[in-house]
């Protein structure tokens, strides 16, 4: 064996050890995303979505509505801030109804049912009688109230229907009536069709459609069987199939679905197709808020029905699609209330209201876009309208309500610390502005670092 000058062997290099792997580290992309997962499944996001995206839609449907109508404003010769005025007006209203309802029981509300029903009722059946109701584009659906201010007793039928429905079907599921079909259809679907009824007498067929969507979604959450279903839906399709094809009206929107020229045969499809042209012309980033020029006189009903296209126009794919983020979350954020809840009446409760408002988005957001028939029913939240505002706000109230009531938010808002006020011994230290828990930690990871440096480690 070869030696080394001093004589001793050479010393034979100790063997690798075979290399331990570390732990895996995730990409930003798979940590933006657990991150992100963690936040959604937290018990206050669907309180904070429905709050948070109603809020924004509302604000960002004031801003609109003040700009779509001021030009039909002034050739009305009135102020230029006329409809934005009446509806900041509905909004404030709306938004003392929506606190109202937010910080009510439960069962407060399930007592409300049949007197909001009795109303609503009585108020449609008003509106047919002469010198009581009054005529707007065609349909007598309306009460004056004096002055400019008039209200629609249909908008209100949702919102009866809703709470009413729940609670009818809450009932009979605590009892264990809702095995037999007759008690799942009797008394809902004759009341719902009472409804559709006192509706149509009026003319109005939108909100007919929305009344039916919210009969299906009570139905289909209460379990209906496939075959219920389906005898529910040949009748209103019966019924809906003579209601357009008596009214010519309605056969010429039914025409001008995909129209790309004002006159479609002997339809005219100006409206629909101008708001294709106002969509068209916004771009990606819109023309500006204020710059629609659709709204000069070319589209009617730019700050009511077809204030999606305004929008478009002025704001551009960007602020169309921000729309339809705000009503995908709300939406989302209540069908997780009503998956989530254990209460019967919460969740039909909750699903109806879900049902209404996302039924009628795709509803008016269809129509402009040129994929269904215009209805003349408003953008929830965000058309001009007072009727359909108020008990719009109120039904926002309901989910606030409901994604408040489940235990896990609950604990969430009571574990919630007051941000100011705290005294200095019981909530920390005040100079530090940290809780006491926070500087413990902090001084002992401090003593750690004084004798790790006293070793002579840096």
């Amino acid at each position: 064996m070869p030696s080394s000058r001093t004589g001793r062997p050479p010393v034979q290099g100790a063997s690798r050890r075979p290399a331990v792997p570390g732990p895996r580290r995730d990409s930003p992309v798979q940590r933006f995303y657990a991150r992100a997962k963690k936040a959604w499944d937290r018990p206050l996001t669907a309180y904070y979505l429905i709050l948070g995206g109603s809020v924004l839609i509302t604000v960002l449907g004031l801003v609109m509505v003040y700009s779509a109508s001021q030009v039909t404003a002034l050739q009305m010769a009135l102020p230029g801030s006329y409809f934005f005025r009446k509806q900041l007006l509905a909004a404030v209203l709306g938004g003392v109804l929506m606190f109202v309802a937010s910080r009510m029981p439960v069962k407060l509300h399930r007592a409300l049912a049949y007197p909001i029903l009795a109303c609503a009722v009585f108020l449609m059946a008003l509106v047919q009688v002469p010198g009581i109701g009054k005529t707007v584009n065609g349909n007598q659906n309306w009460i004056a109230l004096g002055g400019s201010f008039q209200i629609q007793p249909s908008e209100f039928g949702k919102l009866a229907l809703v709470l009413w429905g729940a609670d009818l079907i809450a009932r009979k599921q605590e009892k264990k009536l809702l095995t037999q079909w007759k008690h799942m259809l009797v008394p809902l679907v004759p009341v719902t069709f009472l409804l559709l009824g006192l509706i149509m007498l009026g003319g109005d067929m939108g909100t007919t459609i929305i009344l039916t969507a919210v009969l299906f979604g009570l139905l289909w959450l209460a379990g209906a069987p496939t075959r219920l279903f389906a005898m529910v839906l040949q009748i209103a399709a019966l019924l809906a199939f003579v209601a357009i094809k008596t009214s010519p009206n309605r056969m010429a929107r039914l025409a001008c679905i995909g129209a790309t020229e004002p006159k479609t045969g002997v339809a005219d499809c100006w409206q629909a197709v101008h708001g294709i042209y106002a969509l068209a012309s916004g771009g990606l980033f819109g023309s500006g808020l204020g710059a629609s020029v659709e709204k000069w006189g070319q589209l009617p009903e730019a700050h009511t029905d077809f204030i999606f296209a305004v929008t478009g126009e002025e704001l551009g794919l960007a602020g169309t699609l921000s729309v339809l983020a705000l009503f995908a979350a709300l939406g989302y954020a209540g069908i997780r209330v009503a998956g989530r809840t254990e209460d019967p009446f919460v969740r039909y409760a909750a699903g109806g209201v879900t049902t209404w408002i996302m039924a009628q988005a795709v509803i008016n957001i269809g129509a402009v876009l040129g994929l269904l028939p215009i209805a003349g029913v408003p953008l929830p939240l965000f058309s001009y309208g007072g009727s359909a505002l108020l008990p719009t706000m109120f039904a926002i109230g309901l989910l606030i309500a409901f994604a408040r009531d489940d235990p896990a938010a609950r604990a969430a808002l009571a574990m919630r610390q007051p941000r100011f006020g705290r005294k200095r011994g019981a909530g920390g230290s005040a100079r530090s502005g940290r809780p006491a828990g926070a500087s413990r930690r902090w001084n002992t990871m401090r003593r750690r670092a004084s004798r790790a440096r006293s070793s002579g480690e840096r």
